[in-house]
């Protein structure tokens, strides 16, 4: 790697810009120059070769795209002269020999956490409050106003602050425009204020907008969803708020959690409101159960685990032209070192695997594997080209504009982020991890809906990383955000956990990166740090109806 290009795989035609690159500029790499046909941004490509319509363009030694005019040597890889090509064969070509790295100063390390009486072990204890219908969301709101701020665990007053001060002004006469908004948060950093219960790490709730008036089988998939989290190792216990008339009745979520988990025995309270004496009642009694719920999760506390019994989603979102070369790999790198011991590692996003699949289904340690990753891939695209789309159409203006122009070249940087390791198995949305090692999770590329889908199937922590920046978090999965390069780091400093920019510069290698990773899971898990998404409250939950989202 030079400091101004870097070429990610030998067989690579393109090489990446580390920083803006003027026209007319030479570049030398490996003793040769290239002159430069145009501006070529940081993150962007251009071309090592003269190429013809119809080329291929190599990246991440895989092929990522086709050329649709000719391309000078030096001149700009865009959305204008290429378009997306990718190796869709499918079929496993080889067995996976895998060369485990050495993870000898981890092996006695261990975590503190919630040990569940089913043997998973959570990184958090959370009370859930989960509504069978959109119709109880209301109430959901006003039990969360009371518990949250009453019990310590609204995350900042900071915004309250913030309209007082401007109606004191107001009130003053002043000029309320005036006051810069760094004065109005002025010593209101995020306060975490003493918690009534010390070891019920939150009190989350699972609004959402499903449950009735769509069709039967998107009710269905909303309750095995609720189920998994009710089910989830970072849950205590669950408080259901039921309507009573809609589609997705409170009997078969019960039995959606039992065909889960036949073993499930955390406190389940259920209020239905059209049995209920009043509303206000309702509430005042699922308020008062809770209550009870929460003094008993209280009394679980943390103890010693192994590190083999953490199970970690690996998520991109804002993804740019630096994702595939730092953050993703170095993620890989942690991903590599939790499967090498004995933890499972949640790799999702099946749009952001298009154009990666015969590598996937190649690392796939069993043919059952293989042929169900590749089903699920095809009846995916295939739903979506029914309807105009295609998983070719994921990359999103965003991406685009960061380097990210066809979705080979963001899959093939995307799958980064699971390592190297075998997969194990391969899971469908919902579907409960059971192997130890490098899991394959059908979910949409969308943020939130990914996100989702990698806590329902068991991720108890989560990796996000991000090149534009995202606030994206999940309600009781903890998630930990790594910029892909040092420049978003500083900007969103407050939603920023690991700063993985020095894989660019120079500063640090892959392996010292993903090995710092693992090494702040460890203190994450343990609840020694709170990621920013928590202190920030970025509960996000968005279930997948199983329609077309990419």
């Amino acid at each position: 790697m030079s400091n101004k290009v870097l070429h990610i795989h030998s067989t690579d035609n393109v090489l990446v810009a580390l920083t803006d690159l003027l026209k007319d500029e030479s570049v030398e790499f490996e003793n040769e120059y290239y002159v430069l046909q145009n501006n070529i941004g940081a993150k962007h490509k251009f071309a090592m070769q003269d190429l013809s319509a119809g080329d291929e363009i190599i990246m991440y030694g895989v092929l990522v795209g086709k050329a649709t005019q000719p391309i000078l040597k030096g001149e700009l890889i865009h959305t204008h002269n290429i378009k997306h090509a990718s190796n869709e064969n499918y079929k496993k070509q080889k067995d996976i020999h895998w060369n485990a790295p050495d993870v000898s100063k981890w092996q006695n390390k261990t975590f503190k956490g919630y040990l569940r009486s089913d043997g998973r072990v959570g990184t958090a204890n959370y009370w859930l409050f989960v509504p069978t219908v959109f119709c109880e969301n209301r109430n959901l709101d006003y039990i969360k106003d009371a518990l949250l701020h009453q019990l310590g665990y609204a995350p900042s007053h900071k915004y309250r602050n913030t309209v007082s001060k401007l109606i004191n002004l107001y009130k003053d006469d002043k000029n309320v425009s005036a006051v810069s908004a760094q004065e109005l948060l002025r010593e209101e950093d995020i306060i975490i204020h003493d918690r009534l219960f010390p070891n019920v790490d939150g009190i989350k709730f699972l609004n959402h907008e499903g449950g009735c008036g769509g069709t039967r089988q998107d009710s269905e998939m909303l309750s095995k969803l609720l189920a998994a989290y009710a089910d989830h190792p970072n849950v205590a216990g669950v408080t259901i708020l039921s309507l009573g008339c809609q589609h997705l009745q409170v009997d078969l979520l019960k039995q959606d959690i039992k065909k889960r988990n036949p073993a499930f025995d955390k406190p389940l309270f259920v209020f239905e409101q059209q049995s209920a004496v009043s509303e206000e009642l309702m509430i005042a009694e699922a308020i008062q159960q809770t209550f009870t719920g929460l003094i008993e999760a209280n009394k679980v506390v943390r103890t010693p685990q192994p590190l083999s019994k953490l199970c970690i989603g690996v998520k991109c979102g804002g993804s740019d032209g630096f994702s595939g070369i730092s953050a993703n790999p170095a993620v890989g790198v942690t991903s590599d070192l939790l499967v090498a011991l004995g933890g499972q590692v949640l790799l999702a996003e099946f749009p952001e695997l298009f154009g990666a699949e015969q590598e996937l289904v190649d690392r796939c340690i069993t043919y059952e594997a293989a042929e169900k990753f590749t089903r699920l891939m095809k009846a995916y695209d295939a739903q979506a080209r029914a309807v105009g789309s295609g998983f070719y159409m994921n990359p999103s203006p965003g991406n685009i504009k960061d380097g990210l122009i066809t979705d080979a070249i963001k899959s093939a940087g995307a799958a980064k982020k699971g390592g190297t390791a075998p997969v194990a198995d391969v899971l469908d949305y919902t579907e409960p991890v059971i192997k130890s090692g490098l899991n394959l999770v059908c979910t949409p590329g969308n943020d939130v809906e990914a996100t989702t889908g990698k806590a329902a199937s068991g991720a108890t922590l989560i990796l996000f990383t991000t090149g534009l920046g995202t606030p994206t978090g999940n309600v009781i999965c903890p998630t930990i955000k790594l910029s892909t390069n040092t420049t978003l780091a500083n900007r969103m400093s407050d939603i920023i956990d690991i700063d993985c920019g020095g894989v660019i510069t120079g500063e640090k290698s892959l392996l010292q990166m993903g090995e710092e990773i693992l090494e702040y899971c460890i203190k994450a898990a343990s609840g020694e740090i709170l990621p920013k998404s928590v202190l920030l409250g970025q509960d996000d939950f968005i279930p997948w109806k199983r329609g077309v989202s990419l």
